[in-house]
């Protein structure tokens, strides 16, 4: 079998700045929602996330936790550290299983329409007292996508509070584009290498506490981050991401696909599901 094709998390910026990119909300406009509402649709396109929404009962996000500790183990044996879980689902057939499972299609696809690929799945995970902070940031200032239609499921593999470091949105920032950030590769606290800057003028933060099993969606223009987990606790969490099939993907991206809804458009791959767990 060939060897499976790796992918960076964060392209350099010299490669994003030759892809040109519409990076402007694009609503969704869905008049006959499956499983959301159209008052939750209506939310999601003003504040930008809705939550929560409870995918998984307690015997199976305990039955999906005990994998991820063991594929967490496998990697830090590795040598790698607890962030190094991405593009899980071109390796890990249990990762694929979550990131196309229908529970989780139904709610997005009622955000993005008949035509949703499925193309990222990446384990954050916090560690007890790692010190660790994902600064605020936009997700589509990172990826080679046009236009801007990718929506985030984040799945709670731990509880995720104030007290273990939970994700924090500010609302509404979604709509105001593409915005200004400063590099910080010489911040080795920052998951990331980039932050931007002076937040506070946008409004205040809402904390995404959710419960394991539960999950949260934002849109990929919406400010968001978290703080350091100075707890004693983990918290872990599993990213899938989501667009749709009108989407162009570039610097090879296109190869991470999974088709979920519709049919297989021409410019995307789509994925078989990996034999290993």
């Amino acid at each position: 079998m060939a060897a499976p094709t790796t992918f960076s998390t964060v392209p350099g910026q010299d490669d994003l700045s030759a892809v040109t990119r519409d990076l402007s909300f694009h609503p969704s406009t869905n008049p006959m929602p499956r499983v959301l509402t159209s008052e939750q649709i209506a939310r999601f396109n003003r504040d930008g996330y809705l939550m929560p929404f409870r995918i998984f009962s307690d015997s199976e996000i305990v039955d999906l936790r005990s994998y991820f500790d063991s594929l967490l183990a496998k990697y830090l044996a590795e040598g790698k550290d607890s962030y190094s879980i991405s593009s899980a689902h071109l390796r890990h057939g249990r990762v694929w299983d979550v990131l196309t499972n229908p529970r989780v299609v139904a709610i997005v696809s009622d955000l993005l329409g008949s035509s949703v690929i499925a193309w990222g799945s990446h384990f954050f995970c916090k560690m007890p007292r790692d010190g660790k902070i994902v600064s605020w940031h936009q997700d589509a200032s990172y990826w080679p996508l046009t236009p801007s239609k990718a929506v985030t499921m984040w799945l709670a593999i731990d509880d995720a509070d104030r007290g273990n470091a939970c994700m924090r949105f500010i609302p509404g920032t979604h709509v105001l584009g593409h915005l200004t950030w400063q590099l910080s590769e010489t911040d080795e606290a920052n998951v990331l290498n980039q932050k931007v800057p002076e937040v506070e003028k946008y409004g205040d933060p809402v904390y995404v506490e959710l419960k394991a099993g539960e999950a949260s969606l934002h849109t990929d223009l919406l400010l968001h981050g978290s703080e350091a987990n100075t707890s004693t606790r983990r918290r872990c969490g599993l990213t899938l991401r989501y667009t749709t099939g009108d989407v162009r993907a570039y610097m090879g991206w296109q190869d991470k696909g999974v088709v979920v809804a519709g049919e297989p458009p021409a410019h995307w791959g789509n994925r078989p599901r990996p034999e290993e767990l």
